[in-house]
């Protein structure tokens, strides 16, 4: 079955005044229609700039895409021009941005919003565009749509514009939903409820999502597929049962043993969790070896000279460790 979305070994760097910050680093992912990947790991890792590489919404300067191929029904997104690439951007591909608040408009009401991107990309009369808007919100499970569309982002909770942000990015029926953190900062129960309606609408629409987080519960309960990031690489990729039942590269590991186990929080036992030792390096300041080698439990001398490929260690499960072992 041929991918909807395909990345083929994609380098997205920036640069400063301390050298070039390798932010993506050859990068290569395919997406299918109608599944949900998840891309995980810790802030800096990339999963953020890969989303924007692929939405072609890095800031030029100091960012720039060096190279590789973003396929989008076999056509290269990064050759497209830029009139042609907003034509794709919100209407076949949108895009849920971390924060609600720093992303709606504060002077405008959220009708407002969601018109604006009804009208860019759908020929229909301003009462269509109202009626389409009034719809959405209703689509996401805001109460009294009729008299919210009036709200200005303030009048709304963090809960309330998250599902406003959705309704934008899905006015236009993508064929693809890029969700970029989109359970950070609200409580247990909205994320919940946030993480359920993607899923519907992902169900009713029949679209792709890419989900991106540092927070593994929220990939298991949603992703089919899943990227583990690091230092602008992958490290890891299988589906998400494989990932949870056998995980491989030591990252990974690390990642798994930090979470808390349900089953002792029932007893009411006190759990020590299990942390990575160190920190992420630097992007400026990467060796020739693997970038998990100072943090590594399995690490041996040949992990700082060379650096390990994405290697098929079994059908479907990608890893990039010497060491790593069925």
């Amino acid at each position: 079955m041929g991918a909807l979305l395909e990345l083929r070994h994609l380098k997205t760097s920036f640069f400063t005044e301390e050298g070039e910050l390798r932010a993506v680093n050859d990068v290569s992912f395919a997406v299918q229609k109608g599944k949900t990947l998840g891309i995980v790991g810790e802030s800096g890792c990339g999963k953020s700039v890969t989303a924007l590489s692929i939405m072609r919404l890095v800031a030029e300067p100091p960012g720039k895409i060096i190279s590789g191929e973003v396929l989008y029904n076999g056509k290269n997104l990064l050759k497209f021009p830029m009139d042609q690439m907003r034509h794709i951007r919100g209407n076949k591909i949108s895009m849920i941005f971390q924060e609600p608040m720093t992303s709606l408009n504060p002077v405008f009401t959220i009708g407002n919003q969601i018109e604006e991107a009804i009208e860019l990309h759908q020929d229909l009369s301003s009462k269509e565009v109202r009626n389409k808007a009034i719809e959405m919100l209703k689509l996401v499970g805001i109460s009294s749509p009729e008299r919210r569309i009036h709200d200005y982002p303030h009048q709304l909770s963090g809960g309330m514009r998250q599902r406003v942000m959705i309704a934008m990015a899905l006015s236009c029926e993508p064929e693809i939903l890029i969700a970029d953190e989109p359970t950070t900062a609200l409580d247990v129960t909205i994320q919940a409820q946030i993480l359920d309606l993607l899923q519907k609408l992902q169900d009713e629409l029949g679209m792709s999502i890419i989900i991106i987080t540092h927070d593994l519960g929220v990939v298991a309960e949603v992703a089919n597929e899943v990227i583990v990031m690091y230092c602008g690489k992958i490290v890891e990729q299988a589906s998400v049962e494989e990932i949870f039942a056998r995980p491989l590269h030591p990252y990974t590991i690390g990642l798994l043993k930090s979470i808390p186990s349900m089953q002792m929080a029932h007893r009411g036992k006190i759990q020590r969790l299990d942390t990575i030792p160190g920190v992420v390096s630097s992007l400026l300041e990467l060796g020739k070896g693997c970038p998990f080698e100072p943090r590594c439990f399995l690490r041996v001398p040949h992990c700082k000279e060379e650096e390990p490929e994405l290697r098929e260690i079994l059908p479907g499960h990608w890893v990039s460790c010497f060491e790593a072992k069925v």
